[in-house]
């Protein structure tokens, strides 16, 4: 089953993981959206988080899940970000990679059936 989630960046510069490593690296609508897409979409963020941990094999694996029909949608309103993303991720893997990307630079604003 699909969810939407309804994320704001009201500060979209401070909204960066607190690792350079894993942190959104575009500033604009469009480009932050396709980052979170793509992290939605392939594993290779997690991965790459994995392989810092120190037991990497430790890791639940669990986190590691994808959706390669994940979609996000980026609009630009004043100086804040909105994104609407689309998954059938469980939300526990959803918040993991919205947290390595933007720390705790976002909003949840709204959960629907997607």
């Amino acid at each position: 089953m699909k969810t939407r989630y309804y994320l704001r960046l009201p500060d979209p510069a401070k909204a960066r993981g607190s690792d350079v490593a894993f942190a959104f690296k575009s500033e604009g609508a469009e480009g932050l959206a396709a980052e979170f897409q793509q992290a939605l979409r392939g594993n290779e963020l997690f991965e790459r988080w994995r392989q810092r941990q120190e037991d990497p094999d430790a890791v639940d694996a669990s986190l590691g899940a994808t959706d390669p029909e994940a979609t996000v949608k980026g609009d630009q309103h004043d100086l804040a970000i909105d994104l609407v993303a689309t998954t059938s991720l469980a939300g526990s893997v959803f918040k993991h990679r919205l947290r390595l990307l933007a720390g705790s630079g976002w909003e949840l604003r709204d959960v629907t059936a997607g």
